[in-house]
């Protein structure tokens, strides 16, 4: 396993190396294994909601869409395997969600870079751990990629800020009719709002009214991890006052006993080692600058615009911390993954399919889980032979 993990890594770096012939960003972040399932599971939602008006979609479903997707993608026989409903719109709405994230997911990747000629032992890990690790390297994925609305969704309530479903529907609608990220819009409306007041605030963000203090925290969190890029020159002391300051945020108010502070710590303490190795690891390799980064945004009295540049390793050196957690192995229980935990609960955490889905009555008209579909068809049959 650990071998395999390896080579895809390499093939990402290759990737981030030729990075042109793939993206037009190199702030393009990967999409894992767990990334790409809950792509699938709003991608079919949502085709679901333009075809029948629900946003849902079963498990039993998504699991064997997901099945079918790999074949596809991997380019395997699925001959013995029946075409999910309204494949080809469940594709091309996975592959939009991903466009409009700015992200690329590992199969795509993997197959540009053979298709280029690019390329010639598990310790047990606690659900809060996964779930640390989740928040702590979604922080990471939106500080270079202000686009990626599922790592958003992940941490926009982590800390609680009061944000949930409510302010996030809110958040979702607004940026879909300005045609922005969700990110873009909640900065879009803080910024509105310090500028002005509240009072300057288009009807347009009138539903966030009720969400500025919650938003205003969130907003100005990350502008603080923008400046930490922007202004620390050395990526290692950027990364580690990064991983610091996200950490000190995380488990502000929390008891030292409580196991969600201990995670986050143990996650912070191995990023913090893997970003010094990756640092290490570049050093030596010792490869040739990389032009088109676009940099950290500069503060407005900024007088030496030679700082502005400063923040272009240390995007490096997080997307390649990135790069090494999307080729993590899958989460084996893909129910918890997808689908609402109780325990999640306790951290302010809501399942994305429930944010994504905005809050409204269901008109029943929803297709049924694709077990109940082969049992009906199972009976009919049976009664045709009767």
């Amino acid at each position: 396993m650990i071998a395999f993990q390896q080579q895809i890594l390499n093939l990402i770096k290759c990737f981030r190396r030729q990075w042109p012939l793939f993206s037009n960003s190199e702030r393009t972040t990967v999409c894992g294994a767990d990334c790409m399932l809950m792509a699938l599971q709003l991608s079919m939602a949502e085709v679901n909601k333009q075809q029948h008006g629900d946003f849902t979609v079963s498990l039993s479903d998504v699991l064997e869409t997901w099945k079918y997707l790999l074949h596809d993608k991997l380019g395997l026989s699925y001959e013995n395997m029946k075409e999910p409903e309204n494949y080809a719109d469940l594709k091309k709405a996975y592959h939009a969600f991903l466009s409009r994230s700015n992200m690329l997911d590992l199969i795509d990747i993997c197959q540009k870079c053979y298709g280029l000629g690019l390329v010639s032992e598990d310790e047990s890990i606690t659900p809060v751990t996964i779930l640390a690790k989740k928040c702590v390297c979604s922080y990471l994925s939106l500080l270079v990629n202000s686009k990626d609305d599922l790592a958003l969704a992940h941490i926009l309530n982590v800390p609680d800020r009061g944000l949930g479903r409510e302010a996030f529907t809110n958040l979702k609608h607004a940026s879909q009719e300005r045609k922005m990220s969700i990110f873009l819009m909640a900065t879009s409306f803080i910024r509105t709002v310090e500028l002005g007041g509240r009072g300057c605030a288009s009807s347009l963000f009138d539903p966030l009214k009720a969400h500025v203090k919650g938003l205003s925290n969130f907003v100005n969190f990350i502008d603080k991890l923008q400046e930490i890029v922007g202004e620390i020159l050395d990526p290692r002391v950027a990364g580690g006052r990064i991983l610091s300051t996200m950490k000190m945020h995380l488990i502000k108010g929390r008891s030292n006993g409580d196991p969600f502070c201990q995670a986050v710590e143990e996650v912070v303490q191995d990023l913090d080692l893997k970003i010094k190795n990756i640092i290490d690891s570049q050093h030596e390799v010792s490869t040739a600058s990389t032009t088109g980064v676009s940099p950290a945004r500069p503060k407005l009295h900024s007088i030496n615009h030679g700082t502005v540049y400063c923040g272009r390793d240390t995007v490096k050196v997080l997307l390649a911390l990135l790069d090494e957690d999307a080729v993590s192995p899958p989460t084996q229980n893909k129910a918890e993954l997808l689908y609402d935990d109780e325990s999640l609960n306790l951290f302010g955490i809501t399942s994305v399919l429930t944010l994504f889905r905005s809050p409204a009555q269901s008109n029943g008209s929803s297709p049924k889980p694709l077990r109940q579909r082969i049992q009906k068809s199972m009976d009919e049959k049976k009664m045709k032979v009767l």
